[in-house]
Formats: structure tokens, sequence, C-alpha cells
């Protein structure tokens, strides 16, 4: 269960201290943020009516910094981010090799005992005098038993610590940030953090004599280290990441704590499915020990980009299509290829058929939605993917398996079904495993539309305060993950929202990316890639039922495709005879999952049986995806391959 700090006193380190968070380490730790924050759309407290398409009410937004050098901030992330990925990242990987942990954490030590006079003087500026004798007190024991830092007795001694910076200072005598600001370098800000900033530097006695400022260069070096890896991975996996930075920085910036406590009662089945952000890959390094190729799709003549990770001999090879709109780079993707991987099989991560990465290079379709062309596309490029293996490693792999979760499943399930009809030469499967998969497509789209205005059942006169302060929850949760103290943090109204939110990302991606490939006309705004913010608030003005039926229908009755084609194609049960004698099947999913209805979960019980189904009573949507029961009875549906 997912559970508040349990300390919020000024005691605790703040996440956003300048010298634990410099630049990136903010957007390493977006991994909560990016599955339930910036499914959100802009809002600032202020912004201009922008004429919509008739289509419904915006979704409920948290308010955030205004930003109105969107175009500016947005080209200086974009440098940013090719600093982090094509110098930061890979020389931060060496360094962490040759560099004993034990050095790095001495430098970590160095670096806060010589930033003790910006502390103590912001501590005094704050009238923090008790904070200011124990920081003073730390310094003496740091810097003589310590041997000027190298260790850090004072902590050993159960010595209080606290942190003190000039925004915090800022802060607390009322200077409030008005703007949001991307820097060179330093990443995400406001005006407020900026000028502390350049005030912490200041007060940094080694920035004053030129050998000391090359140590200062290394400290800032080594902070960033830390942070490369995870906020490439973000940065990479995200459609737009910038979006997600300017809502965490928002929230997690704030020196205040959000209301832990929830207000009612709570829905197990969303409360549960927040577990999925919660999903980590036990080695922080597996991401680096896999491969990138780029595959030459034959359906579209484009090239993809796929991940994957062999085992030092031949094994069964394992494909993974993720869910709706998901990242082969995602941690839950990454976090089934690490078991995959530790028990022996050999591993290649897709991206989901809703993100971007795949519509623009593997879709043959403007619009995907419609299962036959959809996943015909995904096993077009995932038979590509296999050539090429082949070609480069032969004799590497013995049987196939798909592995497909959430919508991945679903398809998983489709070619399943259908994989006799498949055009000859297409790869085929030894077996397909399918977690968490919906069974009707139009069900859960009429679930997850629901969430998204589950706000209206707060009062209208406090409805924004209790969307912020959800939201300020997921960005304090992100930025210092909470203990488990087993109190759930969440109560019903904003587990649904959030759950409701992020899906609302995916669909905005979908939109945004098939209007900017193919603008139709069904927009009002113009799609422009610098200055987004007014594409979106349109964009969130659509539902999942808004897309299919402005969008997607009229797209596909051109292609002669009706809605009884669709009827049929987005429900499992139209396979109903071919899925109950695939005997390659297993499905792995929770009876609580709100994609399903009781119905459904009785379907899957008739249709595939104890032997192919594994059913756990709760979970939510994926949310014990990484728990080792579920992980257990992965590999069990696995068994036979080896």
């Amino acid at each position: 269960m997912i559970s508040p700090h349990p300390d919020d006193t000024t005691k605790r380190t703040s996440p956003l201290s300048p010298y634990t968070c410099r630049p990136w380490a903010l957007i390493s730790s977006t991994a909560l943020a990016s599955c339930l924050l910036i499914g959100c759309a802009p809002q600032t407290a202020s912004h201009e009516k922008v004429e919509r398409a008739p289509v419904g009410p915006e979704a409920f937004f948290p308010e955030i910094l205004p930003d109105p050098l969107e175009p500016l901030n947005r080209r200086v992330f974009a440098v940013n981010k090719a600093i982090l990925l094509g110098v930061m990242q890979p020389t931060s990987r060496v360094y962490l090799k040759i560099v004993p942990s034990p050095v790095r954490r001495s430098i970590k030590n160095i670096t806060r005992n010589v930033t003790y006079p910006g502390r103590v003087l912001n501590q005094a500026l704050q009238a923090r005098w008790d904070d200011a004798g124990d920081e003073s007190l730390r310094f003496l024991t740091n810097t003589t038993f310590g041997i000027g830092g190298i260790f850090d007795v004072a902590t050993a001694w159960n010595m209080p610590k606290s942190e003190a910076y000039f925004a915090q200072t800022f802060s607390r005598w009322g200077w409030q940030p008005s703007q949001y600001l991307m820097l060179p370098f330093f990443g995400p800000s406001d005006e407020t953090h900026a000028v502390g900033l350049a005030a912490d530097e200041f007060a940094a006695p080694w920035n004053y004599r030129l050998p000391y400022r090359y140590a200062a260069y290394g400290s800032a070096y080594d902070r960033i280290a830390d942070a490369a890896s995870p906020a490439a991975q973000f940065i990479r996996s995200e459609s737009d990441p910038y979006v997600g930075v300017k809502y965490l920085w928002t929230y997690a910036s704030k020196e205040e704590s959000p209301d832990w406590q929830p207000s009612g009662a709570i829905d197990l089945p969303t409360l549960q499915t927040l577990g999925v952000a919660t999903i980590r890959c036990k080695d922080p390094t597996f991401i680096d020990r896999g491969k990138e190729l780029n595959v030459r799709l034959s359906s579209t003549g484009r090239s993809m980009k796929f991940s994957y990770w062999l085992q030092s001999s031949a094994a069964p090879l394992v494909y993974i299509a993720p869910g709706l709109g998901t990242h082969r780079l995602s941690s839950p993707t990454l976090s089934l290829a690490e078991v995959l991987f530790q028990n022996g099989y050999s591993v290649v991560a897709t991206t989901g058929l809703f993100h971007p990465e795949f519509m623009k290079n593997a879709s043959t379709s403007a619009l995907p939605a419609y299962p036959p062309n959809d996943c015909h596309d995904l096993l077009t490029a995932l038979t590509d993917c296999d050539r090429l293996l082949e070609q480069k490693h032969p004799a590497a792999f013995s049987q196939r398996a798909l592995v497909g979760y959430s919508m991945g499943g679903y398809e998983a399930l489709h070619l399943a079904a259908n994989e006799k009809k498949q055009t000859s030469g297409l790869l085929h499967f030894s077996r397909y495993v399918a977690i968490n998969p919906p069974v009707d497509l139009h069900y859960g789209v009429k679930a997850v539309d629901t969430y998204r205005d589950a706000p209206l059942a707060w009062p209208v006169a406090t409805r924004q305060a209790h969307i912020n302060n959800a939201i300020h929850k997921v960005a304090q949760l992100s930025t210092a993950p909470a203990a488990s103290s087993g109190l759930p943090v969440f109560d019903a109204t904003e587990s649904k929202f959030l759950m409701g939110s992020s899906f609302q990302l995916t669909l905005r991606d979908t939109i945004y990316d098939s209007q900017k490939r193919n603008q139709t006309g069904v927009l009002n705004t113009p799609i422009t890639p610098w200055k987004r913010e007014e594409s979106y608030r349109e964009i969130s003005t659509y539902t999942f039922r808004d897309y299919f039926l402005r969008m997607v229908v009229p797209y596909y009755q051109t292609r002669g495709i009706s809605l009884d084609d669709f009827a049929r194609e987005t429900n499992l049960r139209s396979y109903e005879k071919g899925l109950r004698a695939q005997s390659k099947i297993r499905v792995v999913t929770n009876r609580n999952d709100f994609l399903l209805r009781p119905s459904d979960v009785s379907w899957l019980q008739s249709t595939f049986g104890t032997s192919r189904l594994t059913l756990f009573p709760t979970g939510g949507h994926l949310g014990n995806m990484a728990s080792t029961e579920v992980q257990s009875a992965l590999l069990k549906s696995l068994q036979g391959l080896k």
C-alpha cells in the first residue's frame, strides 16, 4: 500500500535541496509522476480562452506555474536533453563503474561539509536557531573527527541534520514563484529558485579560488552521475517529458507538505492499481546491460528501435508487448524483462501500439484503434525484429513466446486466436501469455472516461484544492518515496482521478501525434512542436469515446470498416472458439481489475479453465505485477519452452 512520508518535520532533507538535486535528479525520480501526473494537461491560475471543438468540458487539471516562455523553455530543454543523453549518461556509466561507492560517498560528505556556510546562513535568515546550532556542531565534528568531512561521523553519532538554501529562505519570506523556467544545464526552475541557485553558488566557499572550483565541478558531476541513467530513461520513454518535468517541479518544489489524510473511503481496485507506478528493476543497471537495434520494417519502410537482452547461450526468446501507450523503456516493461532474463530467457522489448514511437514508425493506419490492423502491424514488426536478430545472432534462440500486459495482453490473445489466419511468413509463437488483458475494450473505455470525471464528487468550492492536493501527493511521493506504514494515501475519488489522468495522457499523445503527422482539421488549435499548451488544452476536451466517434470511426469508415466490425473486433468473446482451442495461451489476471466486469472474469474462467488461467483475488489493473506471486505465475506460464 502506498503510504505517506512518516516524518514531515523541518529536520528531513528536502528532496529539492540545492545540493541533492542538481540538475537532473528531479527528473530521475519521476516514474510515479510519469504514470500518474503528466496525463493532466496544462492549466495555470489564469490563461486566455481558446476556441475549442464542441466536444465536452476540459478534463480536471491541477494548477501549475504559468509558462509564457514555453517555446524558449522547450528549446532549452531540448539542449539539456542532448547533453544528458549524448554526454552525461555515457560518461556517468563509466564513472560509476570505475569510482568505488565509498569514494563517491566521501565526495558527497565533503560537499556537504564545504557548503556549511550557506546552509547555516539560511537557517539564521529563517530564524531556525536550533537547526543552525545542530549544523554547526555537525560541521565541527565532521571537520575534525571526519578528517575534513571525508567521513560523516556526525550522522553515525545521531546528530540532527537539516537543510536550508536561499530559495527556501525566499519562500519563507513570502516570495512565491510566478513563472516556470527551464535553465540551461541546471534544468527545471522558476524565478525564485533561479535567483536562489545563484545565491547558493555565491555562498559556497570553494567557488572563490580556482583550484577549489574544480573540486566543485567534480562534486556536481558526481551528483549528476547518480541521476543520469534514470533521468535518461524517463526522457526517452515519455512522449513529452517536458510537461512531466514542469508538473513535477510545480509541486515537488513546494516547501509545504500536502494533506496526506484521505478525506473519504478508498476504492481498492484503483488504489491497488497505483502500485504499478512503484515498479522498479531490482538491478538499477539492468537497462544499461541491454542493447538497442534499428530494424527496417517491411510494412512501412521506416526504421523502428527495439531493446533486447540476450543470454550467453541458446535460450527461448520472449517478446514483450507493453500496455496502452507504454514505451519499451518504461519501468514496468523493464521490470518484466529483468525477471525473464534472470530466469534464463532472452528478451525483446517493444513499444506499445498507441505510443508515438510505434505510431510514427510501425503503424500502417493513421489512427490506432482497430485490433486486426493494429495486431497485424505488431506481428509484422516483431517478425522483422526476429529476422534481424537471427542474422546477427544465428542459433542463439530456441522457441519464441509473446508476453503482453494490459492492452498488450489483449493483442497477444487476439494474435493467438487468429494464428492460423496469419499471412505466411509471419512469426509464430510457442506460447502466448496475457497479463491483465481487458476482455471488452468498449467497457474499458467507458470505465476510464468515468474516472476522468471523478473530481465531480468533490464540492465545487473545494474541488480545485482537492485536485491540487492529489497531484501534490504524487509529486512528493515521486521525489521522496514513502515508507510503508500500511495506511492508504489516496481516497476513492483521488485514485480514480489519477487513473483517469494517466489514461488521458495516452489519449493526448495519440491525438497530438496523429494530428501532427496528418492534420484532419478536427482540432481548431494549430499543432506546433514548441508551443503545445493550447493544443493540449483542446485535446483535453476529448474523452476516449469522443476520440472513437469523431476521429476513429470516420477514418475507418472510408476504408470499409463499420461500427459492427468494431463491436466484434474489440471484444475477445468474438474469438471464443479460437481461444478455447488454442492450447498455447496462458492468462494471468486479477479478479478486481477495474477493466473487467464480473461477467468478464466468469468468461475468462469458463474459456481457459484452471489450467490456462491464473486468477488472483486482488491487485487491481497491473498493481501486483511486480509481486513474487505474479512473477511466479508468469514463469510457470512459460514452462516447457526451455
